[in-house]
């Protein structure tokens, strides 16, 4: 049995007015931790994840997964939505992850995940881990030149930061979807997806300050419940021990979902 990983963390989103502080942080603390657990694992931090860069990367980790293998994913972004244009969202929305080059070549939606997905082999454990969010406008969000740099801020970016004004739409239509990590795990039996926040409206993951140091609320508050479970814990345990125990809080109103089917639940974590 092989355990493979990617972990990508971007705070760098040039052109957009959306740069965050804690995903780099974030993604190289899971790397740090996946390793100490005998993964070998690859990282895409800030210009090294454009969007051929994470498709790539995703595509050939599933691609050489044999049965019995577990491979992880770890993504720490922004989010955002875009337009459906194949019919297939009940809501009128593709779900999106945000490369660092999504101003030129645009959002890496849940259809393209999904694609990447097919190529898996029959009994690859996939764990996904997402600090980011897909609640939010089209209308763009400003850059605060007053703000306290530790605020927290959501990792949701509005199309109106990415997009050219000439292809945004009016209005975006009401959240009913889920994100497109959530939507993918509820399609195979035996995977798991790790989400710092709710789906929907008004739901986010927030880029914080802890600690004196910047990280997703989300992943710190993930790793350090790991750290505290014994070797024989399972998702659902370590799920139990972030929230409500440590999430939501005052500072950061959020909260962690599990998703998968209940034998992946009562599994061993990263086994």
């Amino acid at each position: 049995m092989a355990k493979k990983a990617l972990c990508i963390g971007i705070n760098d989103y040039p052109g957009t007015g959306m740069d965050l502080q804690g995903c780099v942080n974030d993604a190289q603390d899971w790397a740090r931790e996946l390793q100490q657990r005998g993964f070998g694992v690859t990282t895409l931090l800030d210009a090294q994840a454009t969007k051929a860069a994470m498709a790539q990367a995703m595509g050939s980790l599933i691609e050489q997964g044999q049965g019995g293998d577990v491979l992880v994913i770890t993504y720490s972004g922004h989010g955002t939505y875009v337009p459906d244009t194949d019919g297939d969202e009940v809501d009128g929305l593709d779900e999106a992850l945000c490369p660092h080059d999504i101003r030129t070549e645009g959002a890496l939606l849940d259809d393209e995940i999904h694609e990447l997905f097919l190529r898996r082999q029959p009994k690859v454990k996939l764990v996904l881990v997402a600090d980011s969010c897909h609640s939010g406008t089209v209308t763009r969000a400003a850059a605060d030149p007053d703000a306290d740099p530790r605020a927290t801020r959501p990792r949701f970016m509005p199309i109106g930061n990415w997009m050219d004004a000439a292809a945004l739409p009016r209005a975006l239509p009401a959240v009913q979807g889920s994100s497109p990590l959530a939507k993918l795990m509820l399609r195979r039996s035996g995977d798991l997806l790790l989400a710092g926040c709710q789906e929907g409206p008004n739901h986010f993951s927030y880029d914080a300050h802890i600690a004196g140091r910047f990280n997703g609320a989300f992943t710190y508050y993930a790793l350090k419940a790991l750290r505290g479970l014994g070797a024989d814990a399972t998702y659902a345990q370590w799920h139990k021990a972030i929230t409500p125990a440590m999430l939501p809080s005052v500072s950061y109103p959020q909260s962690p979902q599990l998703v998968g089917d209940a034998a992946a639940r009562r599994s061993r974590i990263f086994a």
